[in-house]
Order: structure tokens, then C-alpha cells, then sequence
């Protein structure tokens, strides 16, 4: 006799179907980002936006631009914070952590694949290789001036945050160090919020009529009686209410839009249900402590660890753990401070930290994949497993900022409809964009690589690639041209102008 089928089997298998359903969805959606998303987290920003925003409709744009100020607020890779929190929302912890493998996975793998290569060649390369890798960083730098244009029309609502995205830019231009970018950020926070609230406006305009009031009193000796009892005469006469004052059109234009901005600021945010994440904000505040305790336990086991030290893959771990915690901006942030924590260790050579820099430009999906590349290489030169030392390098890197980012979603469910807290995105929205900007500079000055100056020289030092920049942006800007296919096309420009040189 067969067994009864009892209900508790049926809700269990529709509950498993569900489950399946939910999974497929997250792999049918996200399958193709990771092979396709070239041109770094600028770039990455405007295709999620594309995708998610006006394609799935998975979130709408005032959810994007919340989680895009996340994501460059705190510490890590920001594009892949980003997709995490969208699948997050979306599918759960599960769906986050199935999208952020497909995502990483790729470029890991084909990062992995070349540090294999690279421990086993010469000391230079051929000259077309070095004529592709600079036609590639030309493309890409095209390619991320692109996308901060685009990403700035949406952050700039008004005069001021116009002319935070140039500070910031300005700013992110003339210095360089670990504590600038997120104190930037913090900055065009505070000055929205001080804006916003009139802060300054208040002291400022009364200070203003007093001013005017000193200036329009006229002298005791020069007044004339009969001027005197004109202007006690006139002052007699009581002003018009001002509701009965004509106004131009203009103004009533502008003081309806004012009313309409103001009543829109006020009003909660109201969220809907389906984009709304399910942990509160204990839960988040609890996240962020482990992570924090597991970050001071791992820097203090190496600094009292006895000598001669650590193990090797111990302290790159270390390294890299350190690295995804305290780095903000993004992959363009990441290669400076990595090569100090690797090239000045003496576990990779500055050759072939400056050829993963190259590649890493053309490769699909995060920046901090590069990690990988120095991991495997540091333990292939130190005598261990290349699959140990680029997994190891890989967790550590990316494990804080995904940590932190699941951590703060909880707490930002509670406090999103805050008055100041948007008032401060705002700001933190605007300020991001222009790190952008910073962005293209940086890579801008070190995108052109040959034999002789194999650590990166400016791309301006030759015309041809200014050339190449340009085509890529025209052609993404006005000619629909994505951007896979525009960093392909400034490789096939890097080996025209090595052809046409040689020649």
C-alpha cells in the first residue's frame, strides 16, 4: 500500500518549486553580466541602471539612486555592492550571494588563467602587445567619461549639487590618499544637509538687512524739515498686504515650483512593499559589529603571530582584508593602494603588476577581481598552490564591503524616509559622481605602456590615443555603441597605430 501523501508533503514541494522558480529567475536575469559588463564600476553603474531600472523594473530609480550612495558610501568594490543589494532586495541573502558569484566568477577565472601566463614569460613583451593594452586603457577611459556624464545629469537636481560633482572632481584631481575620497563624500553630505536646512541662510540674511538698514539711514544734518514730514507722512501709509502685490509670471512660476519641492521633501517615502527589505535594523547593527570584530582580531593575530612572522598566504589574507576594508572609491582606488601592499612586499614584480593593471581594464566585471592575479602570482612565487593564493586573495578582498553593505541595508530600511538622511544623500549622490570624474583622470595617467616605460605613462604623450579616448565616448554618446564593442575597437586602434608605426 502506497504512503499517504500528507499536506505538509505538498506545502514542502510547493515551497520547493517556489524556491526553483525564485532561483532560475536570479540566474536568468543576471547569467550575462558578468561576461559582458566591461569598463569598470562607472559603467557597471549605468548598465545596472539599464537593467534593473528601466528593463526588470526589479527596483525603480529613487530605490537605484539609494543604493548607488550605499555602495560608494562605504568600503569596497561599488559595483559589485551595488548588485548585491539589488538581489538582495529582490531574492533575499541566497539571491545576493548566487548573483554576486555569476558576477565575479568570469573575470576571476580568466584573471586567474593569466597570472598562470604571466609567471611564465619573459621579461618584456612583444611591442604589439603592449600597442593592444594601451589601446584597450585609451577605449576604457573613453568608456568611464561616458558614464559619468550620464550618471551626472541624474545626480545634479539643482545649482549646488552641480557645483559639488566639480569640487569633488576638483578635489579627487589634486590629491591623493586613503582618508581623501570618503571624507570628500562626507563633506558634500554636510553641505546639502546645511543647505537644505538653512543653516546658513538665516544668519546670512539677517546680517544682510542689517547691513542695508546702517547704509539707507541717512545723516541727522542733512535732512530738510520738509523732507522730514514727507517721509513721516508717506510712512504713515500702511503697505499693501502682500498677497495683493502683482508678481510676474516668472515668479509665480517659480514660487508654485518651490511650494511643490518643498511639500515633496517633506513627505515620507513611501516604498513599496515588493522593494522593501525584510531584516531589521538590529540585525544590521549586529553584522556590522561581527565584521568589525573579526577585522580587529585578524590585524592583531599578525602583528603578535611570533617571528619570523606569519605564514605567507597568512599575511596576504591580511593584506587583502585590510585592503577591501578601508578602500572607498572603487576599483580605481584599489590599484594604487594594492601595488603598495604587494609590489612594495617584494611578492610581484612592477612588471607584471602593471601588465595585470593593463588587463584588468579589458576584463568583465569587478576591478578587485585583480586580486586574483596578484594572489595567484604572490603564492606561485613564494612556492605555493596558485589556487590557494588566488582564492585566499579573492575572499579577502571582497568579503568586507559585502559584509558591511548587508549590514547597512538593514539599518537603512529604518531610516530611509528621514528628512536628513536624503537631504545627506543628496549630497553623498553628487560628490560620488565627481569621484568619477576623478576616476578617468587617474587611469588617463597611466593608460599608455611600452617597452621603455613599462609603469604607465599619460595617454596625452601621444595623440593617437587622445584619438582613441574620443572614439569611444562619440561612439557610446552618439552612436549607440556599447561598451564591450568600443573597448574592443580601441584595441584594434592600438595594433593599427603599432602597424602603421612600424611600417
Amino acid at each position: 500500500m502506497a504512503p499517504a501523501i500528507t499536506t505538509s508533503d505538498v506545502d514542502l514541494a510547493g515551497r520547493a518549486r517556489a524556491l526553483g522558480r525564485r532561483a532560475w529567475k536570479i540566474v536568468r536575469v543576471n547569467w550575462h553580466l558578468g561576461v559582458t559588463a566591461f569598463g569598470g564600476p562607472p559603467v557597471h553603474f549605468k548598465i545596472f541602471n539599464q537593467k534593473f531600472v528601466q528593463k526588470t523594473k526589479w527596483i525603480d530609480e529613487q530605490v537605484f539612486q539609494e543604493i548607488f550612495s550605499i555602495s560608494q558610501s562605504l568600503s569596497g568594490p561599488a559595483s559589485t555592492k551595488m548588485l548585491y543589494c539589488i538581489n538582495l532586495i529582490q531574492g533575499g541573502f541566497m539571491a545576493a550571494l548566487v548573483s554576486f558569484m555569476i558576477w565575479s566568477l568570469p573575470g576571476a577565472i580568466g584573471m586567474f588563467g593569466l597570472s598562470i601566463g604571466v609567471a611564465n614569460i619573459d621579461e618584456t613583451l612583444p611591442r604589439p602587445v603592449y600597442a593592444l593594452l594601451s589601446g584597450l586603457n585609451s577605449a576604457t577611459v573613453g568608456v568611464i567619461a561616458l558614464a559619468a556624464v550620464e550618471l551626472s545629469q541624474k545626480a545634479i537636481t539643482d545649482k549646488l549639487t552641480r557645483i559639488v560633482v566639480f569640487l569633488t572632481a576638483a578635489a579627487g584631481m589634486l590629491y591623493n590618499a586613503l582618508w581623501y575620497f570618503p571624507v570628500l563624500m562626507l563633506v558634500s553630505g554636510w553641505a546639502t544637509l546645511v543647505f537644505d536646512y538653512r543653516w546658513i541662510h538665516r544668519p546670512l540674511s539677517a546680517l544682510v538687512r542689517a547691513v542695508k538698514r546702517q547704509r539707507a539711514r541717512p545723516p541727522s544734518s542733512s535732512r530738510q524739515e520738509t523732507g522730514a514730514a514727507e517721509l513721516e507722512l508717506e510712512s504713515n501709509v500702511p503697505p499693501p498686504p502682500r498677497s495683493e502685490l502683482p508678481i510676474s509670471e516668472d515668479e509665480s512660476r517659480s514660487r508654485g515650483k518651490a511650494n511643490s519641492e518643498s511639500t515633496a521633501e517633506n513627505e515620507p517615502r513611501i516604498v513599496p512593499v515588493e522593494l522593501r527589505l525584510n531584516m531589521s535594523w538590529k540585525t544590521g547593527t549586529a553584522i556590522i559589529a561581527c565584521f568589525f570584530l573579526s577585522f580587529i582580531v585578524a590585524m592583531v593575530l599578525r602583528s603578535v603571530l611570533p617571528q619570523p612572522g606569519p605564514p605567507l598566504l597568512y599575511r596576504l589574507f591580511s593584506n587583502m582584508y585590510l585592503a577591501g576594508t578601508i578602500i572607498f572609491g572603487g576599483g580605481p582606488v584599489v590599484i594604487p593602494l594594492l601595488r603598495e601592499y604587494v609590489v612594495a612586499e617584494g611578492w610581484v614584480s612592477p612588471r607584471d603588476f602593471l601588465i595585470g593593471l593593463a588587463l584588468i581594464q579589458a576584463f568583465p566585471g569587478p576591478n578587485f577581481n585583480i586580486a586574483v592575479f596578484l594572489g595567484s602570482l604572490t603564492a606561485i612565487n613564494g612556492g605555493y598552490s596558485s589556487v590557494a593564493g588566488a582564492l585566499i586573495a579573492w575572499v579577502g578582498i571582497f568579503s568586507p564591503g559585502l559584509i558591511l553593505v548587508h549590514g547597512t541595508m538593514g539599518i537603512w530600511s529604518a531610516a530611509r524616509n528621514r528628512r536628513w538622511v536624503k537631504s545627506m544623500l543628496r549630497g553623498v549622490n553628487a560628490g560620488a559622481v565627481g569621484l568619477i570624474f576623478t576616476a578617468v583622470y587617474r587611469i588617463f595617467l597611466v593608460g599608455y605602456i611600452d617597452e621603455g616605460f613599462q609603469s604607465g605613462r599619460s595617454l596625452g604623450d601621444d595623440p593617437w590615443w587622445v584619438v582613441t579616448t574620443a572614439t569611444s565616448y562619440v561612439g557610446g554618446r552618439y552612436f549607440k555603441l556599447n561598451a564591450p564593442s568600443a573597448i574592443l575597437l580601441g584595441g584594434a586602434m592600438g595594433l593599427l597605430r603599432h602597424g602603421v608605426v612600424n611600417a
